[in-house]
């Protein structure tokens, strides 16, 4: 980009010395634009050419900007390689910023472990060391370093950057564990029963380098066409250096003078510029409206999208549970049973139990003193206060058939809707029960309905169980779900989405999503998500507002009309000058400023797309 902007600075400093008459001065300035602004492309293009054996977009530039400086028409070549260069320098830097999501992705896998020796000691080894039936020790905030069976202990596991899975999960003796989930409480011991290349978490990792491997069809159609174009036109300009001569009685001059002017008024300078204005402007007003494309062919890609695919958990969801019932015997008061209940809970970290005690401080309900209060690991938490014992867990801890039966059996019914059900009990049964649910963010109906209107199917990909998906799914509008999701589950699904309806977008914020949205046509991330899935995704909703959804995808139909526009006109302006020229029509003069002008116009007709629109 230095290099680009530089040869700019040379072109105007050049135009400038020749208007003052100093025109050897002026030429050797050219000259010197066109080596700092080519040298790059000029590279690249011979590079390529002798890689691929075969011709490109960037050989025909070259040619162009030395046939116009070889009759005399500096200022159009360095321009020429000017636009060129801009625009190369502004591939190069998206293409490196797309590939930072490997790196952000292999930081979050644990390199070390504590490998248990035989007389007990643990010593600190690296993962790929650890073999299949090897022991480690995952102490309470540790990240489990491998996939395997649980030997000893008990604890919470967040495992949502597997399974995006909103809350933590219960796991003891002989239930499995995944590398890269975290242990949240206590210490476990964990028999190792894969390697370190072939964890559910790697895998992660090799399905995101895989479909960013893979090419575009519309960047193989770029490709084929971009090879197809120099060829005809090389072709021609040969044709036209003698044939003219023998067939039509053209002396030599005119006959070398009309290749050259074929040469500059075939140059693609127009069909460049109708595409890289309009995307930089289209990308510019989605910024500005709080959608963030990573590159034009995303945002160019987003009109065709039939369906849109939604995690749950942060992206339908706020992501975080919060109480939605609180149900108290007849006979108690509301607010001092809260305030129990908060009491207890204050003693732990369990994202239920932070929303149970942030729900109380919304209501009022202080802490009470004097409360004695003890973890039971795997199962709840016990209390002391004003002789009395008093429990709170899940129905298993509490009692399951009192559970049951408790609110004329309130607990399938708030089951039924995806909730997690807490109970408070003393010696005598229930006294309350709280039900926590990840809720719906505010504006996700209006959203979903906003993309029905539009024609869009839209499917939600969870790991949440049964219950809870069909919940929210009926809650939000969806119009179709798939429950217990595991990252690759989600890339076989979007791939059975995209035979039925096409392209397909997915639309994220975890870890566990960065291999859907890699596999997806479009990959949609939350702004509040990850590192890994902002890096991975082709577009990022920087405002978390879905609402944002449809006037992206209506972005991107403008973006496309005006495109064609510029297409269609700038080709239309190449034949017509090519015809005029070898009609005699035109000399280079008239050439140049139709090829200059067709270009500025489209230039133009793209920057219409800064236009403030929402």
């Amino acid at each position: 980009m230095i290099a680009a902007l530089g040869a700019g600075a040379l072109i105007v400093t050049a135009y400038l010395v020749g208007s003052a008459g100093f025109g050897n001065a002026s030429a050797i300035i050219y000259l010197l634009a066109f080596v700092i602004g080519g040298y790059a492309k000029a590279k690249e293009g011979i590079t390529e050419t002798i890689r691929n054996k075969t011709l490109n977009v960037e050989i025909l530039m070259i040619l162009a900007a030395i046939g116009s400086a070889a009759i005399g028409y500096w200022t159009e070549g360095a321009i020429l390689i000017f636009i060129f260069a801009v625009s190369g320098a502004l591939e190069t830097y998206s293409m490196e910023k797309s590939r930072k999501e490997i790196s952000a992705l292999l930081n979050l896998k644990p390199e070390e472990a504590w490998r248990l020796k035989e007389d007990g000691s643990t010593e600190r080894v690296a993962v790929a060391d650890i073999r299949i039936g090897d022991s480690v020790l995952v102490r309470p905030g540790e990240r489990i370093p491998v996939d395997g069976q649980i030997l000893n202990g008990i604890s919470s596991i967040d495992e949502s950057a597997i399974s995006g899975e909103s809350l933590p999960l219960e796991k003891g003796r002989d239930q499995e564990v995944f590398a890269g989930t975290v242990n949240l409480s206590g210490a476990l011991t964990v028999r190792v029963n894969k390697h370190s290349s072939d964890t559910l978490f790697q895998k992660i990792i090799d399905l995101v380098e895989e479909a960013q491997s893979q090419r575009s069809p519309s960047q193989q159609f770029i490709e084929r066409f971009e090879s197809t174009y120099v060829y005809v036109v090389l072709g021609i300009v040969v044709l036209m250096l003698f044939l003219p001569h023998y067939l039509f009685g053209w002396d030599w001059t005119t006959t070398i003078y009309r290749a050259m002017v074929l040469l500059v008024v075939a140059s693609p300078c127009a069909l460049v510029a109708s595409i890289m204005p309009a995307t930089l402007s289209a990308i510019s007003n989605g910024a500005r409206h709080g959608v963030l494309f990573k590159g034009g062919s995303h945002l160019e890609s987003l009109s065709s999208i039939k369906a849109i695919a939604f995690d749950k958990t942060g992206t339908l969801t706020e992501g975080r549970p919060a109480v939605t019932d609180l149900i108290v015997r007849d006979g108690l008061d509301r607010k001092e049973t809260l305030s129990l209940l908060g009491t207890i809970e204050s003693l732990s970290s369990h994202p239920l139990a932070v929303a149970i005690q942030g729900f109380a401080e919304q209501e009022g309900a202080g802490l009470l003193k004097g409360v004695e209060i003890r973890d039971v690991p795997g199962s709840g938490l016990e209390a002391d206060w004003e002789g009395n014992t008093y429990r709170v867990g899940k129905p298993g801890f509490v009692g399951k058939a009192e559970a049951a039966a408790f609110a004329d059996g309130a607990l399938e019914r708030l089951g039924n809707e995806g909730k997690t059900v807490v109970f408070l009990r003393d010696e005598d049964g229930i006294l309350a029960l709280a039900a926590l649910k990840d809720t719906l963010r505010p504006e996700a109906a209006e959203a979903l309905r906003s993309l029905h209107a539009l024609g869009i199917r839209t499917v939600m990909l969870t790991g949440d169980n049964e219950q809870t998906a069909q919940a929210i799914a009926r809650e939000a509008g969806i119009d179709e779900y798939t429950a217990e999701c595991l990252p690759e589950t989600k890339v076989s699904r979007l791939k059975e989405l995209e035979k039925e309806y096409g392209p397909v977008a997915m639309i994220g914020d975890g870890i566990n999503d960065a291999p859907a949205l890699a596999t997806a046509s479009i990959g949609i991330a939350m702004g509040d998500g990850t590192g890994v899935a902002l890096e991975t995704a082709d577009v990022v909703l920087m405002k978390n507002d879905l609402r944002r959804l449809p006037y992206a995808r209506s972005l991107s139909a403008k973006m496309n009309r005006i495109v064609k526009q510029n297409v269609i006109f700038s080709i239309s302006v190449i034949l017509i000058l090519v015809l005029t020229n070898f009609l005699q029509v035109i000399d280079l003069p008239l050439g140049v400023l139709g090829h200059e002008g067709s270009t500025i116009l489209v230039i133009l007709n793209g920057l219409r797309l800064l236009k403030n629109e929402n």
